[in-house]
């Protein structure tokens, strides 16, 4: 092991370069997949016909393959339909359809939790269906996804990793370059990638419990 040749300025700032890059990918993964996975939340909570029924096909159907195929199909097939997307736009578009498919079942399974008194009695205040579920139903359910939202964006930065099979100059991507060059940096920038991937993912984990001490 090489602690000291490891450690350079030159290693530390292609590690911090990566862990930026994982940053980016995962910050627009994380807030398209919100928006797409509480669209697709919502439409299987409402229940419309036809429409509700194909939306759980496609979520059901997502949420039963794995991520690393969701990426490659992103960037080696869909060149083959016309639509060439660079590293970083395909690993943010397979992320995020993956983590939104995840996001859909926390945000039906946060709107079924909230009390059906609630709605038959803002129903028959007068409020429309969707009014109903706009300003009485969302609001009090997403208070309820937060924690697990927060946990699972978590998982959705530690699934950044896999994109180094298109070579997306992440931190783990970055890491194997160095790695490539002795043989003794190894452990040592395996286990600075690790205290990077922890600071930021026990940072969020402190958020979520913060944020879920406060719905008690």
């Amino acid at each position: 092991m090489d602690f000291a040749g490891a450690y350079t300025w030159d290693h530390l700032w292609f590690m911090l370069q990566g862990l930026g890059i994982t940053l980016k990918v995962a910050g627009i993964a994380i807030l398209l997949s919100f928006l797409l996975g509480c669209l697709l939340g919502t439409i299987r909570y409402t229940k419309f016909p036809v429409i509700s029924q194909l939306t759980a096909i496609i979520v059901e159907t997502i949420r039963n393959l794995p991520l690393l195929l969701i990426i490659f199909f992103t960037f080696f097939a869909l060149p083959e339909v016309g639509i060439k997307l660079s590293v970083v736009n395909a690993a943010i578009v397979a992320l995020t359809i993956f983590e939104a498919a995840m996001i859909s079942e926390i945000v039906r399974s946060g709107l079924k939790s909230i009390d059906k008194g609630q709605i038959e009695a803002s129903r028959s205040s007068g409020l429309s269906y969707l009014q109903t579920l706009w300003y009485i139903v969302l609001p009090q359910a997403l208070r309820r996804m937060v924690p697990p939202m927060v946990s699972q964006f978590i998982s959705l930065l530690k699934d950044t990793s896999l994109a180094v099979v298109i070579s997306l100059g992440e931190l783990m991507h970055n890491a194997q370059i160095i790695n490539g060059q002795n043989v003794n940096f190894v452990i040592p920038i395996l286990l600075l990638a690790a205290v990077m991937y922890f600071i930021v993912n026990y940072s969020l984990s402190i958020v979520a419990r913060r944020l879920e001490a406060r719905q008690v």
